[in-house]
């Protein structure tokens, strides 16, 4: 990735506007910024989020709090806690997230 023509700023994520996603169970919420290409959000989800697909958007994935449950459609399963992150490509592996405490992240795609 490169990020071109991007001069420094400042985001306070309080002030971003949420945006409420319904999930299997449970509600996400996006605050979501664009830079040109590139899409930043702050992600919380409610307590027993399952998501009601399985993604195959790329991501840069870091969990602030909480606990996420990510599922590979392999059947692979990864238990992130604060500080851990994940990376996957577009295309490359599909994948869901859910959480029983609920979780808090900060993903760049």
């Amino acid at each position: 990735m490169q990020i071109m023509d991007l001069p420094f700023g400042v985001t306070n994520w309080a002030e971003v506007a949420g945006e409420k996603h319904s999930g299997t169970t449970g509600v996400a919420t996006w605050r979501t910024r664009q830079f040109g290409p590139v899409r930043v959000r702050m992600v919380e989800y409610s307590p027993d989020y399952l998501a009601d697909h399985w993604c195959q958007k790329g991501h840069f994935l870091l969990v602030t709090a909480g606990e996420l449950v990510t599922e590979l459609a392999d059947g692979r399963v990864f238990t992130l806690t604060p500080g851990m992150s994940y990376q996957v490509a577009d295309g490359a592996e599909a994948h869901r997230s859910s959480t029983v405490i609920g979780a808090t992240l900060f993903i760049v795609d």
